[in-house]
């Protein structure tokens, strides 16, 4: 069943590509000091997402190749309680504006693995999703903001190419139903209540084996 449109598909398009426009040209603080960040990945990060940011548990993000500055704004929500979520709440708790920094730092400097698909129809239909959107409900192209090859457009668009599939469809979920409502939130909750479980599912299966 297709959902209802509340905006016009060429209007979202037009502010995604403002708002692109607009990341590109704003500054990010200080880089930071990704040998300092070392004790915290190996004491606090590491079981969860991997020494590397390559994690296996597929519940939780790979942070490999992420934007710095897009890992640093996540800490500060998670800090704030902004982003929910009971463990990472938790975590961030903690951490300082100079260790959010250098966390960025070195999650960004490490080398992402290639991920995976398995489902070659999925990947089809979520391929035509990423690429072209939905004009028919509503749903811009993923790649106006996350870029063609999954890369994403610093500072507020994160990395996604190679992404595990159970993390990005739980996001994609998470948006839609209102909890999750740091950064750019308000947009995604709008893209994603247009979706339907199956392109959820299929949009994360293609970007899993995105590069």
């Amino acid at each position: 069943m297709k959902r209802n449109v509340t905006a016009p598909a060429p209007l979202l398009g037009a502010a995604v590509v403002f708002l692109a426009s607009l990341c590109l040209s704003t500054g990010s603080l200080a880089a930071g000091d990704s040998a300092k960040a070392q004790a915290i990945v190996n004491t606090v990060c590491a079981a969860c997402h991997g020494a590397d940011g390559n994690g296996v548990i597929t519940a939780n993000p790979k942070l490999a190749g992420q934007h710095a500055e897009y890992i640093r704004r996540q800490l500060i929500s998670y800090k704030s309680g902004d982003r929910k979520n009971a463990v990472m709440n938790g975590m961030a708790a903690a951490l300082t504006e100079e260790d959010q920094r250098n966390l960025g730092a070195y999650f960004s400097g490490q080398k992402p693995a290639l991920g995976t698909s398995h489902d070659a129809d999925l990947v089809l239909a979520g391929q035509k999703l990423y690429r072209g959107g939905d004009a028919e409900s509503g749903v811009p192209a993923c790649s106006g903001c996350h870029s063609p090859d999954g890369s994403g457009i610093p500072v507020q668009y994160p990395r996604l190419a190679g992404q595990h599939s159970e993390y990005t469809l739980g996001q994609l979920k998470a948006f839609r139903a209102g909890e999750r409502a740091n950064g750019l939130a308000g947009m995604m909750t709008v893209i994603a209540s247009r979706l339907s479980d199956a392109q959820m599912a299929a949009l994360a299966e293609y970007i899993a084996g995105l590069r």
